[in-house]
Order: C-alpha cells, then sequence, then structure tokens
C-alpha cells in the first residue's frame, strides 16, 4: 500500500496569517517589510507539489534500497534520489532562508519551518541532505571569514556542494571534550586534520560535486575538555582561488551504518587521514561556533517529529474511515454492511486525537519559536533581539525534546490504529515508526535536551528566564478574549510549573542528582504547559470565527484541556519525587 499525504495548507496559514499575524509582524519590522502575502502562499504551494509528487514515491522505495556503500569511500544514494536533489537545488530550496548576499532568498524562519515540516512529512531520510547543508551553512555565516563565506556559501546555497557536522567520534558523545582528532598547523596557515567521526549524516554520497565537512578537533596545545575544540572546514575536494575543485582531499568515508530507520539517508564513519582542513574563527572556540548550527538542528528536529505525526495521523485517519470492524456502541452505523467503521469507536477516536492534538500544538509552538528566531535575528533594537534570543535559547530544548517525544507517542498510536496491518511494512506505517525514532536520539538525546532545560536554562540562573516565560504566558490568560476553558486551564498550569521551578531551585542546592533525577520529567510539564499556551493563541484566534476549521480548533481545544494536559500535574509530581528512589540501588544491582 502506498502512504498518502496532503499538505495541510489551511491549517499552515491558520498558524501563520491568523494566530501569529505574519503580515503584521513583517510589515512593522523593517528587515521584512518586503515580505508578502502572494509570495509566502506560492513557496508553500510549490512546496506541497513537490513533496507530494517527487519525494512521497521516493519514500518507501529509498527504504528499502537505502544509502550503499560500495567500498573505497564510495557510497550511493536510493534510485530517484539525485533527481529529486537536482531538482530541489535548482529551484532554490536550500537557499531559501540563506543571506541574500551569498545567493540565499533571505526568507524568515516563520516560512522556511512550513517548508520543512512538509519535506520531512513526505521524506525523513531526504530531507536530512539539505537539512545539514543549511545548519553547515548557518555556522559559516556566524563563525567564518568573509573570505570563506564567499568561497562556500554561494555553492552550499545552491546545492552545487553539500555540508555536514562532524562531532561525534566512538568514545565521545555527549561529551565532546573527550575528542581526540587533531589540528596540525601547518607553514601555509592550514591545518593537518587526522582522526576518526561516526554518526556523520551525509558524510559522503553522489549528491552534490563536492561536500564541506565542518570538523570539531584539537590543536596540539590545546586546554583540556571542551575549552579546547576548534572548527575546521575540510572539504572532499579542495577548493582552488577561483572557486575551482582541485585535488581530493585526504578524507573519506570507512563505512555507512545500518540503521533502525531513514536508511535511504547515508550515516557515515568519516576517516580524516591527514587531511587538509582550514580554521574557522578563533583556536579553541569551536564549540560555540558548532552551537548555531546544532540549535538550528535541534528546532529543525521538532519539525522532522511534526511532519512525522502529520503524514502517520492522514493515514490513520483514512484508514480508520475504511476498516469495518464490529458494530459501534450505539447501533449499527452501516447496516448495508456486516460491520461498522472503526472511526466511530471512542478508542480509535483518542488515539487519532492524540496526534491531531499533537499535531496543531506542535506546529503553533514551532511558529512561536520560529518567530522569535525572526526577532533575534531581524528585530530593530538590540535589547528586543537579546530578548528574543534568551527565549529562544530557553525554549529550545523544550522544541526538540518534546516534540520528538510527543510525535514518536502519535506514529505509535496512528501504527496502533492499523492493528496488525500498521506492523506490516507493506502499509508504510511501521516505516514512520522507524524513521521518526531517531529524532529522540539525535542532535542532543531528549535526556541532555532535558539537563540543558534544567540544569543550564533554569537552575543556572536561578528561574528568572523561565518566570518572564510564565508571565508572558499569565498575561496571555488575562487578556484573552473568551472564556474558553483553555484559560482556567492555562492559569493552573502556570501555577504549577512556577511553583514547581521554584522547588527544583531550591532543591537543587542539597540534592546533587537532584537535575539529573528531575529533569525530563520538568522538561514534560513545562512542554505540557508550552502546548496549553499554543491552545490559548489558537483559541483567541479562532474566536467568534465560523465554520467547521474554527469550530475544530475549539474542540481541539477542549479535547486537549480535557484528556492532555491532567499529565502535566502528573509530570510535575513526579519532578519533584526524591533522587533517592533512583540511587539508593548499588551499581551492581544493575546487571
Amino acid at each position: 500500500m502506498s502512504l498518502i499525504y496532503t499538505a495541510p495548507l489551511d491549517e499552515m496559514r491558520f498558524t501563520l496569517k491568523e494566530v501569529f499575524n505574519a503580515a503584521q509582524f513583517w510589515a512593522t519590522t523593517p528587515k521584512l517589510d518586503h515580505m508578502d502575502m502572494d509570495t509566502v502562499e506560492m513557496i508553500l504551494e510549490e512546496m506541497a507539489h513537490f513533496a507530494t509528487k517527487v519525494l512521497l514515491p521516493l519514500n518507501q522505495s529509498g527504504d528499502v534500497q537505502g544509502a550503499r556503500y560500495l567500498g573505497d569511500g564510495q557510497v550511493v544514494v536510493p534510485d530517484g534520489f539525485q533527481e529529486a536533489f537536482r531538482q530541489y537545488a535548482q529551484a532554490g530550496w536550500i537557499g531559501l532562508g540563506g543571506d541574500v548576499a551569498y545567493g540565499g532568498q533571505g526568507m524568515p524562519k516563520m516560512v522556511t519551518m512550513l517548508t520543512e515540516e512538509m519535506l520531512f512529512a513526505t521524506n525523513q531520510s531526504f530531507a536530512l541532505y539539505p537539512n545539514l547543508t543549511i545548519g553547515a551553512s548557518i555556522c559559516l555565516l556566524a563563525a567564518a571569514s568573509d573570505e570563506q563565506k564567499q568561497r562556500y556559501l554561494h555553492k552550499l546555497y545552491a546545492g552545487e556542494w553539500t555540508g555536514t557536522m562532524c562531532l561525534t567520534e566512538a568514545h565521545a558523545g555527549t561529551d565532546l571534550g573527550m575528542i581526540k582528532t587533531k589540528a596540525t598547523p601547518n607553514d601555509d596557515g592550514s591545518y593537518t586534520i587526522t582522526g576518526t567521526k561516526i554518526f556523520i549524516t551525509g558524510g559522503e554520497h553522489d549528491l552534490s560535486k563536492n561536500i564541506i565537512h565542518l570538523v570539531l578537533a584539537k590543536t596540539p596545545n590545546a586546554p583540556a575538555g571542551s575549552k579546547g575544540i576548534s572548527l575546521f572546514i575540510v572539504p572532499k575536494f579542495l577548493v582552488n582561488d577561483d572557486g575551482s575543485l582541485g585535488r581530493r582531499n585526504s578524507v573519506q568515508a570507512g563505512s555507512i551504518e545500518h540503521k533502525m530507520g531513514i536508511r535511504a539517508s547515508a550515516t557515515c564513519v568519516m576517516n580524516f587521514d591527514g587531511a587538509t582542513g582550514f580554521l574557522v574563527g578563533e583556536e579553541n572556540a569551536g564549540l560555540a561556533a558548532m552551537f548555531v548550527m546544532m540549535n538550528y538542528e535541534r528546532v529543525t528536529m521538532g519539525l522532522q517529529g511534526l511532519g512525522a505525526s502529520v503524514l502517520a495521523y492522514q493515514n490513520a485517519a483514512a484508514y480508520a474511515q475504511d476498516r469495518l470492524q464490529g458494530r459501534h456502541d450505539t447501533g449499527r452505523a452501516n447496516p448495508q454492511k456486516n460491520a461498522d467503521p472503526i472511526v466511530g469507536f471512542a478508542d480509535v477516536r483518542r488515539m487519532l486525537l492524540n496526534a491531531k492534538a499533537n499535531s496543531v500544538a506542535a506546529r503553533t509552538f514551532a511558529m512561536y519559536v520560529a518567530k522569535h528566531l525572526d526577532i533575534a535575528k531581524f528585530g530593530q533594537q538590540i535589547e528586543e533581539q537579546q530578548r528574543a534570543s534568551a527565549k529562544v535559547a530557553l525554549l529550545t530544548p523544550v522544541c526538540k525534546a518534546f516534540l520528538t517525544d510527543k510525535a514518536f507517542e502519535a506514529v505509535v498510536e496512528c501504527q496502533q490504529v492499523f492493528g496488525g496491518h500498521g506492523y506490516v511494512t507493506e502499509w508504510g506505517m511501521e516505516q514512520i515508526v522507524r524513521d521518526t525514532r531517531i529524532a529522540q536520539i539525535y542532535e542532543g538525546t531528549n535526556g541532555i535536551q532535558a539537563l540543558d532545560l534544567l540544569g543550564r536554562k533554569v537552575v543556572k540562573d536561578g528561574g528568572v528566564s523561565m518566570m518572564a516565560f510564565l508571565d508572558e504566558i499569565q498575561e496571555a490568560c488575562q487578556c484573552a478574549k473568551h472564556q474558553h476553558g483553555i484559560v482556567t486551564a492555562l492559569m493552573q498550569a502556570v501555577q504549577e510549573v512556577r511553583a514547581l521551578t521554584q522547588c527544583l531551585c531550591e532543591v537543587v542546592k542539597q540534592d546533587k542528582h537532584a537535575i539529573n533525577a528531575s529533569a525530563v520529567n520538568y522538561l514534560h510539564t513545562v512542554g505540557y504547559l508550552c502546548y496549553a499556551y499554543m491552545y490559548l493563541l489558537v483559541v483567541d484566534a479562532s474566536h467568534h470565527k465560523e465554520g467547521e476549521f474554527y469550530d475544530s480548533r475549539r474542540a481541539l481545544a477542549d479535547y486537549f484541556v480535557a484528556q492532555q494536559l491532567p499529565r502535566l500535574f502528573c509530570h510535575a509530581q513526579m519532578a519533584r519525587a526524591d533522587s533517592a528512589t533512583m540511587m539508593t540501588f548499588d551499581s551492581s544491582f544493575f546487571v
């Protein structure tokens, strides 16, 4: 069976235009006042067409064939991917949000996030190739020299070259301070890079003429730990002064990983055997430069989860309408046939509504973060940009971890709607589950995101940033245009998170294990709060508007308040629990 997908353009337009009033935001932001909604409509429609007609048909075949390692450093992508990438690059999609000074189109994140959702919905593996290129471009734009930007960005935006991020080593994942890759300076200003990196997405393939690796390494006299990490450009082919490709560099793929999902994405072991590299920025400042890219990727992983949950929901909803099993609780709904559609059963609706409520909240929250990314980049006042940057820093781990946790939960429930058919390859649902699972793992596991939120973003400043966010939500409740139940429920949630934050900021002073013990539950508590806040915005935007679409937004808010928001209080209670219940066991217990 082939998967179906219809781009939810009506929901995207509602989020962009009515919830966040993008047109007014752009008109009052001088650096964005060139934006017009007609152009954005065209962009969304074109991506919907490309994603549906080009990428979706390659999704299941790409999974079956997978990326292949041919030996001698050669990797090929599945059939059809080369042509799809050529079309994608030539249409200008890679440079959609890129800097116009280097050939990009300068579109705000509020627009590009919607195209990324469609990309991930229809082909998660394919999406990763341009996604890493965009991330590498963002890193170079932030940290590279003018000469380096001129040399690389035009080609990356055009898709003639692609990019990677090379961080992880076999012994050093989260703890990058342990990396062993070496960078030895040469007389001509270049560096000799030696070491091995693993889990490198798009490290080798046959999609582009050149691959620009961004590599973390340590120079000979570097300080110990993360303070001694530098960032280097290591091209697959060295680039001549005139921009043409020179000799092959001493870097190649040693193998590719055989994975649970995203099998059409080449995840490579990369060997740097005395390769020539070029320093980006200052020595020992590489981790800060790379985090610009990593934070972009973390928000994008949230969009991966969103896209996957939309695809899963659409297919599960269609199946539930067609699948005949049993009789409805209120009697025969389909008397001319021997059974009724399973969509009439409350438990099936529970699973479908969980997925739908998640996707609406996730898209709204991603747009909220995207708007603040745009304010941080295009805002008029330094103070305005700084406030937006601080809010993005606070919410990035929530965007990455909560959206992907809830997305995986949603795709599993949508698979469950299919019963046994959901476990069978031909229906495509098990692939969605397999592909989506990685989003909780890479770009910093969701447990690490939770530690980042509670430890670095909340406890470190005594909860000041979180309290400011809670004040914003409380003010939004007080200014609500309606008396929908979401207002009262959200106010209660704010009080709970405020009390929990104050509690944990005190507990960590006495309990060294408290942050690790409470972080995941704290992040989920904040995640449900964010979703509830988004439903307040959704109901506000739907207030006094008639029609089935707006009725459904209000009804989804009712469902969220009744069936999902209560989880916030459960997670809060678990976050308050003493770490002793975890730490009382001796290490020898875990055998």
